[in-house]
């Protein structure tokens, strides 16, 4: 069990001197366990064997890339080890203050700031970045998951319309005329801090792998409602191609499709994020 006594323990263990800062339970998701520590830092421990494998992917990866970054990440400040308590690596990290972005959404004018940060993420990896079969693939090679599940969704909800099943196709067939780059590759709403209506904070960094840019430019549609700053983001992001355009909208797709099928069997927060991703992307195209 993780909870407050076990995350006393390993900090008196391994950094004592933060094992006098007061402990507050925060969220635990289904990978990991968050804990706020004193009023600057928080704990990040794996739930499963899964989740450790990318707590280490942030942990290697981003002190490389957080300096380079116009928004702040969680950078971690202190990485803690395994014992006989507890089987993984974990993290202490900046406290990142804000709300998750399916809860408040940033103001248009965001649209500049967050086509600015993917720009500054979006360089080349170099090669022994780690490898994620989810995220750093081919839309298609996700095909045949997203369809099955597009078809379940198709008899619950009104959202799998013939737009969205041709844009789907559109971007299956859209040809990847990009290099491969750093990208977060998990950039759905819940881990965009937003504070005050400005994007605060990007959280949960364990998909990091070099991919196709696309797969985060689909976060457009998961952040904003507003038409003009969908356009605003695409327009500041520059030298987008149609074909890369098309290949958002898959992926803006493939994870409404994700979302909205795991909202309806598990966290309704979920539903609400995967209905925005698709009737947004019904509305551009």
């Amino acid at each position: 069990m993780i909870d407050i006594p076990l995350v006393y323990k390993l900090l008196k263990e391994q950094h004592p001197d933060l094992a006098d800062l007061p402990i507050q339970f925060v969220d635990a998701g289904l990978d990991n366990a968050m804990f706020r520590l004193g009023d600057r830092l928080s704990i990040r421990l794996p739930r499963r064997e899964i989740a450790a494998k990318l707590i280490e992917n942030e942990q290697t990866w981003l002190p490389i890339i957080a300096d380079r970054l116009p928004i702040s990440i969680p950078n971690p400040y202190r990485i803690g080890q395994p014992n006989q308590d507890y089987p993984y690596r974990w993290s202490v990290l900046p406290w990142l203050d804000g709300i998750p972005a399916d809860q408040e959404e940033p103001d248009p004018n965001q649209a500049k700031i967050l086509a600015t940060f993917l720009r500054s993420l979006h360089i080349p990896a170099p090669d022994n970045a780690p490898e994620n079969i989810f995220r750093s693939v081919p839309l298609t090679q996700r095909a045949a998951v997203i369809e099955e599940r597009m078809q379940r969704l198709e008899l619950q909800t009104e959202l799998i319309t013939s737009d969205i099943k041709q844009a789907w196709q559109m971007a299956l067939n859209a040809p990847i005329d990009v290099e491969a780059t750093w990208i977060h590759g998990d950039l759905h709403s819940r881990n965009i801090l937003v504070k005050s209506g400005a994007i605060a904070g990007i959280i949960d960094w364990g998909d990091i792998t070099s991919g196709d840019i696309a797969t985060d430019l689909a976060s457009i549609w998961m952040l904003f409602g507003d038409l003009d700053a969908r356009q605003q983001a695409i327009a500041t992001y520059a030298n987008i191609s149609e074909a890369t355009l098309q290949r958002a909208n898959g992926w803006a797709i493939a994870f409404g499709v994700m979302l909205l099928d795991l909202g309806l069997t598990n966290d309704p927060r979920y539903t609400v994020m995967g209905k925005r991703a698709l009737q947004r992307v019904t509305e551009d195209i």
